[in-house]
């Protein structure tokens, strides 16, 4: 990292030495503790591990962050992100009213109080390489469209409809950053994400977009299926943020309230106008060949094609994803993990996932 301090803001010093000691190996840590003077120079990243409930700690924030970093916040961490330093929130409160003050106040990711200090360091290398890949390159450039599109549809699913032309935009964009600059580094740019929902859309996405472009679909079809793998969680958008957020495994009934998110999602869309195989994608990427899926038990040859594809990269990005409270699953196991659902997915489609997952080339 370059010269200069990641600053650690604390209201809780003896807590945060594990945290203190792992950014010392990003770059040179300076904890500003209470009432103490930050030392002189701009920060190179900032980790707030503060109670922002408290008026005080607003202060203490907002007096450290960057002129005009505050003044524009974009719709998620990366967009915007050009010249913008890290700014990491850990929260002691996930709410909708929480997350978007640590934002307004300048934050780049906002991450649970209990996530580990490893996954913290990772997330400020991660930001820094998004930051830099937003300015020069294409991949940064195309998860800003798609972010903006995102963005765009969950606000419009929270509250009513939905509006499809701005996914649009979005699609060639995802296509050629994937295709330009490979899935590894749409990968690594998207793990800055701070929103669980939207972090695996941009996932699928991503994956779904080397798959086609190995399989040289035809251009439009390529179109198709990325915009089904963005819109594919949208009725998570009606999915009580508790339960998006909680991490570790659901109980039975967090779990039956999360199994409706297909049907809400297909629901929305329908009423906006989508074409039937993405409303297909959408209300069917957790069916199962065997009929083990849900939510309407689809057997065999009831399951079409697009979604079958679907739910390869789907399952692939779930198990491969970064969380706060398990590793990601390197692609090999995860490949493995695929190959033994031979009952539940397509084994020649698996098989040609996988050829796509380790090609050097797409």
């Amino acid at each position: 990292m370059t010269d200069g301090a990641i600053f650690l803001l604390t209201d809780r010093p003896d807590r945060s030495a594990a945290l203190e000691t792992i950014l010392n190996t990003v770059g040179r840590c300076a904890v500003v503790a209470g009432e103490e003077t930050p030392p002189p120079g701009a920060p190179v990243a900032i980790v707030s591990d503060l109670t922002l409930s408290r008026r005080e700690s607003v202060g203490r924030l907002r007096a450290l962050m960057p002129s005009g970093q505050a003044a524009r916040p974009g719709p998620g961490p990366v967009a915007g992100q050009a010249g913008r330093i890290p700014v990491i929130c850990l929260m002691r409160s996930t709410s909708d009213g929480d997350l978007r003050q640590a934002r307004d106040l300048g934050a780049t990711v906002c991450l649970p109080a209990y996530t580990s200090p490893h996954v913290v360091a990772q997330v400020i290398r991660d930001q820094v390489a998004a930051r830099d890949e937003t300015a020069r390159g294409v991949a940064g450039q195309g998860i800003v469209r798609a972010t903006e599109a995102l963005t765009g549809l969950f606000a419009g699913a929270r509250v009513g409809g939905v509006t499809l032309g701005v996914v649009e935009a979005g699609l060639t964009p995802i296509l050629a950053a994937v295709r330009e600059g490979g899935l590894t580094r749409w990968l690594d740019t998207v793990w800055t994400h701070d929103d669980a929902t939207y972090q695996h859309c941009l996932l699928v996405a991503g994956v779904s977009a080397q798959f086609v472009n190995f399989l040289r679909f035809p251009e439009q079809d390529r179109q198709h299926f990325v915009r089904a793998a963005l819109l594919h969680d949208l009725g998570k958008a009606r999915i009580p943020q508790a339960i998006l957020n909680k991490p570790g495994r659901l109980d039975a009934d967090e779990m039956a309230i999360m199994r409706t998110h297909p049907v809400i999602g297909y629901e929305i869309l329908r009423d906006s106008g989508c074409d039937d195989a993405t409303l297909g994608a959408v209300r069917h990427h957790h069916e199962m060949l065997d009929g083990s899926g849900y939510p309407d038990g689809l057997v065999g040859s009831a399951i079409g094609d697009t979604v079958r594809l679907l739910t390869i990269c789907d399952i692939y990005a779930a198990l491969t994803e970064r969380r706060s409270y398990k590793e990601p699953m390197p692609t090999r196991d995860a490949l493995a993990v695929l190959e033994s659902m031979d009952t539940k997915l397509e084994s020649g489609l698996v098989r040609c996932f996988g050829d796509a997952m380790t090609a050097v080339a797409p």
